[in-house]
């Protein structure tokens, strides 16, 4: 999903045009492809902004969406041509990259775009998913650091960073994370996801090869885990 226009943008819209750029966006996450590309011909059709680069791009990634590779790849790169300091460019060519499974390329075109805005929760979340295909997982618990510093009160980005760690094998630091998010939570009767998260520090324990703490931890908090089947199986 690429976020609407910011402010990096070297080629700022009027209001007027701004909206239509901020209908693209939302048919293209709707899957209104044939609307998106409606709103965009009415940005490019206008002579000033022919060459829009956001507009461009987005247009670019619709057709993409539609099948229509060659178009898309013009339209996509023309519009990073027009606008390199946008974040918008650069995250629409990576999603083009990730499409024709050049990773390493779109990995280069989200790191890009994340130099003009960094703290972007969906770049940055583009960016760990392909990090944690391609196996760079220090490159993934470096980026889930980052979404953890910017959204740390979401139960997801606990959990990430923490999957990280075990990813690594660092089981000391991956059972901190956890044990730190659950010193926050205040479970209420039935709490799935805070049963889950119980399970979830259980297995990091068995798989660090301390399985006396972990049954001990178990039944321990056996009050607070819903899924039988896997409670009965861990033990």
């Amino acid at each position: 999903m690429a976020p609407p226009s910011g402010q990096s943008s070297s080629q700022p819209l009027p209001a007027r045009e701004q909206a239509l750029f901020k209908k693209i966006v939302k048919c293209y996450e709707h899957k209104q492809y044939k609307v998106g590309l409606k709103y965009s011909k009415q940005i490019l059709s206008n002579t000033k902004f022919a060459e829009h680069g956001e507009t461009l791009a987005m247009k670019g990634l619709i057709l993409n969406c539609m099948g229509k590779h060659d178009d898309a790849q013009d339209n996509v790169k023309r519009g990073l041509k027009n606008d390199i300091k946008s974040h918008v460019c650069w995250h629409v060519y990576g999603l083009l990259q990730r499409s024709d499974k050049k990773y390493d390329e779109a990995i280069k075109a989200y790191r890009n775009a994340l130099r003009i805005d960094k703290d972007n929760m969906q770049i940055l979340r583009d960016l760990s998913l392909l990090q944690i295909q391609m196996r760079d997982l220090e490159g993934y618990r470096d980026t889930r650091y980052q979404l953890l510093t910017l959204r740390p009160t979401q139960r997801a980005s606990w959990i990430g960073y923490a999957t990280a760690y075990h990813l690594l094998q660092d089981y000391d630091m991956a059972l901190k994370i956890v044990g730190e998010f659950c010193k926050t939570q205040q479970p209420s009767d039935y709490d799935f996801e805070y049963s889950e998260l119980l399970l979830y520090q259980n297995m990091i324990l068995r798989e660090s090869g301390r399985l006396e703490l972990a049954l001990e931890k178990l039944e321990e908090n056996s009050a607070h885990i819903f899924d039988r089947v896997a409670y009965l199986e861990t033990r």
